[in-house]
């Protein structure tokens, strides 16, 4: 890892995690910690450039089908790629499958990129993720050993009581809240060997919980709004992703583009991004 170190692309891969859900936009997009990293970077480096490829719902092996090969072909100076999450949260996983399937992007994208970055996710305390828990801690070990083997960065976030605190998480309970991405941002930051601007481990300050009934109001909520879905769609196969692409990906010309600054001219805040092509 080099310290402070300047870098003038990024692409993001990955699922709903990276995507950004659910840290909503008021125009109805989403933001995320990719997004807000991306910015923090451009402020640093004239001519930034930014994809974010990551689709909600994709499995690994749709991760390396779709998204890998373009990634690669961008040849960023940093490349993320946070995958198979969903795989394990499915109720029959292929464990060997996910293993083969993660180990094929890392030695396609570590040559394609200058820095590769690798995540240990962070996971929200409570009993539904205690039945997964030992599938996620399998995959978080290849993480590892992936990330040796190839010389890549790990931002490892599992386990961090700042990230398990449910106040993290939004009220579907599988995605950060706009805090939790901010803090993902900081994380994955001060991974690239760039001087830390917060204490993204500071657990959140310690509040009264919520009563017995409104905890009961809520559990209702999640399972009409969330979990009910979400158990339909694995029922008939499908996925919150079906028919989605990247944010940066061109479906009529079948590739994927950057995004830069509006005013690339000189380092600071961003304030808008415009579509680079070529």
């Amino acid at each position: 890892m080099e310290l402070n170190a300047s870098y003038t692309s990024l692409v993001a891969v990955g699922d709903s995690f990276t995507e950004g859900m659910s840290d909503l936009l008021p125009d109805g997009s989403y933001r995320g910690w990719a997004d807000v990293l991306a910015a923090r970077l451009a402020a640093r480096a004239p001519g930034f450039r930014y994809a974010n490829l990551a689709v909600r719902g994709k499995l690994i092996g749709q991760i390396v089908d779709e998204q890998v090969p373009v990634a690669a072909a961008l040849q960023p100076d940093v490349i993320t790629l946070v995958g198979g999450l969903n795989d394990t949260l499915r109720p029959k996983c292929d464990m060997g499958m996910v293993r083969g399937r993660l180990e094929e992007a890392v030695e396609r994208l570590a040559p394609s990129c200058k820095t590769l970055v690798l995540m240990r996710s962070p996971g929200r305390n409570g009993p539904v993720m205690e039945r997964f828990r030992p599938r996620m801690e399998e995959l978080f070990s290849l993480v590892g050993d992936l990330a040796e083997r190839h010389g890549a960065l790990v931002a490892d976030l599992y386990g961090a009581p700042s990230l398990g605190d449910p106040r993290m998480w939004d009220v579907d309970r599988l995605h950060l809240t706009a805090e939790g991405h901010r803090r993902v941002a900081e994380a994955v930051w001060q991974t690239l060997g760039l001087p830390a601007e917060s204490a993204w481990e500071t657990p959140m300050p310690v509040s009264a919980p919520a009563r017995w009934a409104q905890r009961r109001i809520d559990d209702v909520r999640f399972a009409r709004q969330h979990l009910l879905p979400w158990i339909g769609r694995r029922l008939t196969g499908r996925s919150s992703g079906d028919g989605r692409a990247g944010a940066h990906f061109d479906t009529a010309l079948g590739k994927a583009y950057y995004i830069t600054p509006r005013d690339d001219a000189s380092p600071g805040p961003v304030t808008g991004w415009r579509r680079l092509d070529g």
